[in-house]
């Protein structure tokens, strides 16, 4: 099973699906979404930071459509007040 380490330090199993709702949100079509986050579990390890999961995302968001990377950006910033 893999673990996610979030921001805060509290850990949690690894959920897919997390990744599939916000790409869609960025713009990703299912599809699109679930071979991303495919990829992601694939890649990780038994554990893997928030961080890690998102810039692994944004990787493959611009890969496929630079605009979903953007509307990521967009969305951390200006929602979850984030610039990292």
């Amino acid at each position: 099973m893999i673990t996610v380490k979030k921001r805060d330090g509290r850990k949690e199993p690894f959920a897919a699906e997390k990744i599939v709702v916000s790409a869609i949100k960025s713009g990703a079509p299912l599809e699109v979404a679930r071979t991303i986050a495919h990829g992601i579990e694939q890649g990780a390890t038994d554990s893997i930071s928030t961080r890690e999961i998102k810039n692994r995302v944004l990787v493959m968001l611009k890969a496929k459509n630079p605009e979903w990377e953007r509307n990521w950006m967009v969305f951390d910033t200006a929602v979850k007040k984030r610039s990292e």
